[in-house]
């Protein structure tokens, strides 16, 4: 089965997406850049108070960078004034024990980074090397203290990505080789090279923020149960009707409200454990090392590059669940993606997404098919839900596009099952 080819929505002008922070008036920052910029259109902004995201909000002011600025601080007003007051009513209680001076936020970051553990940031790429340096270049950027970053080139079709890291990361990056194609391959191969407590892992699509080390660091401080940590991720650009559509449908974003899961304390949600789409994406994922090797590292019957499409990131958070351990999500652990450009690039990215999590379902079945009776059991209110997903698009007049990429979604959720088999089927003749 293929993506049908869509048409773009008529209604679309393209955007600069910036990085704003409400506490330093007028700075626009844009993804990966080290300085800041001054936008002369409308932007996309993910805006922050004290380096917290609170959420996206766009600005159509397009007469100068001071009133882009007003915009911007007029749309957060309205549509993020209870997360504003929010993170001020903390900051407040917590300075009240807090050093004089400083935001206990960034107090709390000191003390925790006294003991930082040492993190292995895993990087797949598969011809792609233009993409991978500007990934390494932001990477390169944070100023954790104890990092390795390891570039795993899968299946490559020849040495650019090697020469890239010969020539101008000699000193900072390990490179290594895995012959077989598979994302799920690529990350079990990084995963036996990491040397730190915890292994993280991002596409070489992305670009990642300063503190992105820090607060998964931080977060997995917060308890020793907690076994993975997931993170926001937001869109580097939307210059395509494509990008625009695949972020309209949801993108990758899973809020802006830090959360945690586990079997011993089940949230309020119906589908709960098989919402693992709802944890986080493997573009942004960490775990602590011992751990996911205790766990076999990721099916390799999973992943891109395989006839399954994806589903190895929802496979490994189920198993962290199954396996007792808690999956924390915080959004302080921003990657900036940058999504497909073309038409039919979305489609095909939107059936991998659908089959991912079919292929995942079918994986979990597979492995653990006890559960199978507690998965019927939710799949009538999964349906009622992608239904009133659907329906929400429709009553959306500029979503069309979008409405059509998730019956393409839908389509790939059905292929997912054979998928997975096929993928198991591959692996057994290797």
């Amino acid at each position: 089965m293929s993506p049908a080819t869509l048409t773009p929505a008529p209604a679309w002008a393209p955007v600069q997406v910036v990085d704003v922070d409400l506490a330093r008036p007028g700075e626009f920052r844009i993804p990966g850049a080290p300085e800041p910029v001054l936008p002369q259109r409308r932007v996309r902004a993910l805006v922050r108070l004290h380096g917290v995201p609170l959420g996206m909000v766009n600005a159509k002011d397009d007469s100068g960078p001071e009133r882009l600025w007003r915009a911007v601080e007029i749309g957060a007003g309205r549509e993020l004034a209870g997360a504003i007051t929010r993170h001020l009513a903390e900051d407040a209680a917590c300075a009240q024990s807090g050093d004089p001076g400083e935001w206990p936020c960034q107090a709390l970051r000191r003390r925790t980074l006294r003991q930082a553990p040492t993190i292995s940031v895993i990087v797949a790429t598969h011809d792609r090397p233009q993409l991978l340096r500007r990934c390494l270049a932001s990477l390169l950027r944070s100023p954790y203290p104890a990092f390795e970053v390891i570039v795993v080139d899968n299946a490559p079709a020849d040495d650019a990505a090697q020469a890239l890291l010969r020539e101008t990361y000699r000193e900072r990056v390990r490179y290594v080789r895995e012959p077989a194609a598979g994302l799920a391959r690529a990350h079990n191969r990084g995963l036996a090279h990491a040397r730190g407590a915890i292994v993280a892992f991002t596409d070489d699509d992305t670009l990642v923020d300063p503190q992105w080390l820090s607060a998964l660091a931080e977060t997995f401080a917060q308890n020793a149960g907690i076994g993975c940590v997931t993170g926001l991720i937001v869109p580097a650009e939307l210059e395509t009707p494509a990008q625009t559509a695949l972020e309209r449908q949801g993108g990758f974003a899973k809020g802006y409200t830090p959360r945690a899961w586990s079997l011993s304390e089940p949230p309020d949600d119906p589908l709960f454990p098989f919402t693992a789409g709802r944890f986080g994406s493997g573009a942004n994922m960490a775990f602590r090392t011992g751990l996911l090797r205790s766990l076999g590292g990721f099916d390799t019957a999973t992943g891109t590059g395989t006839p399954a499409r994806g589903g190895d990131d929802l496979l490994a958070f189920f198993e962290v669940l199954a396996a007792g351990h808690t999956l924390a999500y915080q959004p302080s652990a921003v990657v900036w993606h940058r999504h497909r450009r073309t038409q039919n690039a979305v489609a095909a990215q939107a059936f991998g997404y659908g089959a991912g999590l079919g292929a995942y379902l079918t994986a979990a079945v597979v492995t653990h098919p006890r559960i199978l009776p507690a998965l019927l059991r939710r799949l009538p209110g999964g349906v009622r839900h992608m239904a009133t997903r659907s329906r929400d698009r429709s009553a959306d007049p500029e979503a069309g596009w979008s409405a059509r990429l998730a019956l393409v979604e839908a389509r790939g959720t059905a292929y997912g099952p054979y998928g997975y088999l096929r993928g198991r089927l591959t692996r057994a003749r290797r």
